[in-house]
């Protein structure tokens, strides 16, 4: 369901938004689109954090078990 809202945008923001909605229904539908595909970064990022988080915790964990294993390469 959509929903009706005003939104204020600077005039040279808008006329680049005109420029290149040309594929886009309106200017809405630009607009919900490149929200849309921001959104979907953010939350990649967000995700791309807590992975980087998760592995810095863990890092002197997996950097011992990968020494291990390349001692044991070794001694074959």
């Amino acid at each position: 369901m959509k929903m009706k809202t005003s939104v204020t945008l600077s005039e040279d923001l808008l006329e680049a938004i005109d420029q290149r909605a040309g594929r886009f229904k309106n200017r809405s539908d630009f607009i919900e689109t490149a929200v849309r595909t921001f959104l979907a970064q953010m939350i990649r990022d967000e995700q791309n954090a807590r992975d980087l988080a998760i592995i810095n915790r863990r890092a002197d964990y997996l950097n011992q078990e990968a020494a291990d294993v390349l001692d044991y390469q070794v001694s074959l």
